[in-house]
């Protein structure tokens, strides 16, 4: 079966502007304001982004992850610290995020470095998960090759079994990390690709912004 040719696949973006004196001074309310124009226009899987990361070596991987938090300290997401993102996250502490929203013709980039939470962030977090998603996070050695299905399965019903009688708490290596923004781009599409490109960039404590060629 042959691929069909993608060349010619294209979409006109709508003219939507986005202008430097549009956008607020603190780029995490910006975001947070766009985040929440995402959830109001029903955006699918609107906290959906992409985590890249790489090894020590300057080797890239990404995978999409849910954003769980906004706040003063950065950009917050929960996983396996065994995991492939969380060995490389050790070896070298920067990332990067992408958030697209196709609905709204928009994009967002964010550079930084990451970090741990706190146990007790972890921990209160853990506690408003779903049991079911509880228990995957005791049954998934996470990113570590497995024979089949069944295995992880079998896994699952073990530790059901293990925490029918007491309480699920949170495994050791299981915990959130918060990326930590020192460059924040919001991308808006526009007609011609000549899109509207505002970045932000952190300079001792000092956000300035700026407007990019698209």
């Amino acid at each position: 079966m042959r691929t069909k040719d993608i060349s010619a696949i294209r979409k006109e973006y709508l003219i939507t502007q986005l202008n430097e004196d549009d956008v607020q001074s603190d780029p995490l309310k910006q975001f947070e304001q766009w985040l929440n124009e995402a959830v109001e226009s029903n955006v699918n899987e609107p906290t959906a982004m992409t985590l890249a990361t790489s090894t020590f070596e300057g080797k890239p991987s990404a995978r999409v992850v849910l954003l769980k938090g906004v706040s003063p300290e950065g950009f917050s997401f929960f996983t396996n610290y065994d995991s492939k993102k969380g060995k490389q996250i050790l070896q070298n502490p920067y990332g990067a995020l992408v958030f697209f929203w196709p609905e709204l013709e928009r994009q967002v980039r964010i550079e930084g470095k990451i970090a741990k939470l706190t146990d007790k962030q972890s921990d209160e977090y853990f506690k408003t998960r779903p049991e079911g998603s509880k228990i995957g996070a005791w049954a998934s050695p996470q990113s570590q090759v497995i024979p089949n299905r069944k295995y992880i399965e079998n896994l699952k019903s073990d530790f059901h079994e293990e925490f029918s009688k007491r309480t699920i708490k949170r495994p050791p290596n299981w915990g959130g990390y918060v990326l930590a923004p020192t460059c924040i781009e919001f991308w808006q599409g526009r007609a011609d690709r000549l899109h509207d490109r505002i970045q932000y960039t952190l300079t001792n404590g000092i956000w300035t912004i700026e407007r990019l060629a698209p």
